[in-house]
């Protein structure tokens, strides 16, 4: 990830302050775990996909305040802590839900153990990534659930930051989605990419005496093969279905409706294209779709969706609203008691029970080292992913992806309901 800066910088500077009052009193190296979890799912959410966990395992061994990040830091930071900071690597232990892991409330998702110096210098580091990967991968989850096996396309790049973008496309394709538009998280991650077409190209043929969709077609058609994506509602979709057969014939790939009333078009579109004997052309939908508006169009002649906005921006709910809170001193349990932010004290690990058609019943978070009893079957969920600052879990993208759909087919039917409603099983905290 060299090209793609990552550096001590990217953090709050309350963690650098209370980092130097750490080291002044003495307290900077008393061992501590710090936990990553959410005290909630977002509003009517029945759970969460952890995502974020290849990322933060990829940037953590490069996460260094180097010369001009401590000249900056200098400016209101004592000497002894730049220097610190200046030396800076992570050399603790994580254990942590694999990425993919469904997620409820209370669910230990991180467990970051060291020093209490090189553990509140991740705060920020670790919250964005999963915070923000973690919600996308939430609404994809939904999405991908709502379409019931028809494959999904992540078009979200232009609505929001650029970075971000890369990331978000690589949290849909582990929640499932069949693709993404952007060039930069194929290079990066191998998520297949794919594309349809512009209305600025169908546009670019006009003529002096108007516009030229056969022309624009045509000109696709001869660059890219009777395969490609022909966008049919620049003018009309009629006329535009009409035109995609005659540019490409029967064997023409795909068609994409990006506006209108979508069901109507789809099954109009369907109906043209069947009569021009291009039975085997699928059709596309997009335009501000979501899980909902997604779930509507079951019942519609869609072959695919192309989502946006609602994906890249978490369908509703941007961040996960995980906290990473200090759970464990010396060993000792610690918490918080600040109304409705209170925190369970002491470093902790969970399972899952599940009955034995598979369908899961129960997350059990539990003291470390002390599972409870075994009760039916049950699978546990905390694994080691760092080791003394080093990475000793390799993240696969296929495996992950595996991971949500197995999850997904472990939820109990009202669990995969889009309504508002509760968590889809209940969270047991064993206290410490």
């Amino acid at each position: 990830m060299t090209d793609w800066p990552c550096t001590g910088l990217l953090t709050d500077k309350y963690e650098l302050t209370m980092l130097a009052a750490a080291l002044r009193d003495g307290t900077a190296n008393r061992r501590t775990t710090f936990e990553l979890f959410a005290r909630r799912l977002p509003e009517g959410r029945r759970y969460g996909v952890v995502a974020g966990t290849g990322r933060f395992l990829e940037v953590l061994p490069e996460f260094r305040f180097d010369d001009t990040a401590c000249e900056l830091l200098a400016g209101f930071l004592d000497p002894r802590t730049v220097e610190y900071l200046r030396d800076f690597r992570f050399r603790g232990d994580i254990d942590g839900y694999r990425e993919g892991e469904l997620y409820f409330p209370g669910s230990p998702v991180l467990s970051v153990r060291g020093s209490f110096a090189e553990c509140i210098v991740l705060e920020t580091l670790v919250l964005s990534i999963f915070n923000h990967d973690s919600a996308i991968a939430s609404a994809a989850a939904r999405m991908v659930s709502a379409a019931q096996g028809r494959p999904l396309i992540e078009m979200g790049s232009r609505r929001t930051h650029e970075l971000a973008a890369v990331a978000a496309a690589r949290a849909a394709y582990i929640a499932g989605f069949a693709a993404s538009s952007n060039l930069e998280a194929q290079r990066r991650y191998g998520v297949p990419a794919e594309g349809t077409a512009a209305h600025a190209f169908t546009l670019l043929h006009t003529r002096t005496d108007g516009p030229d969709e056969l022309a624009a077609f045509r000109a696709q058609v001869e660059a890219l093969g009777t395969q490609t994506t022909l966008l049919i509602d620049t003018y009309d979709v009629r006329s535009g279905v009409a035109n995609a057969v005659t540019a490409a014939g029967s064997t023409l790939g795909a068609v994409r409706i990006d506006s209108g009333e979508l069901g109507v078009l789809a099954r109009q579109a369907r109906e043209q294209l069947d009569r021009l004997g291009a039975t085997r052309t699928r059709i596309v939908v997009s335009g501000d779709l979501d899980e909902f508006t997604i779930a509507a169009l079951r019942a519609e002649p869609v072959d695919s969706y192309g989502v946006g906005t609602a994906l890249v921006t978490g369908s509703g709910a941007p961040t996960a609203n995980m906290v990473y809170k200090l759970v464990e001193v010396d060993g000792i349990p610690v918490q918080k008691r600040s109304t409705h932010k209170e925190s369970l004290g002491g470093r902790k690990e969970a399972l899952r029970r599940a009955r034995p058609s598979g369908t899961i019943t129960e997350e059990v978070v539990h003291p470390a080292g002390r599972p409870p009893e075994a009760a039916g079957d049950c699978r546990v969920l905390t694994t080691p992913l760092v080791r003394a600052g080093q990475p000793v879990v390799d993240v696969d993208l296929a495996a992950a992806r595996e991971l949500v759909a197995s999850g997904l087919r472990s939820l109990p039917w009202e669990g995969l309901k889009l309504s508002h409603g509760d968590p889809a099983i209940p969270t047991l905290q064993i206290p410490a």
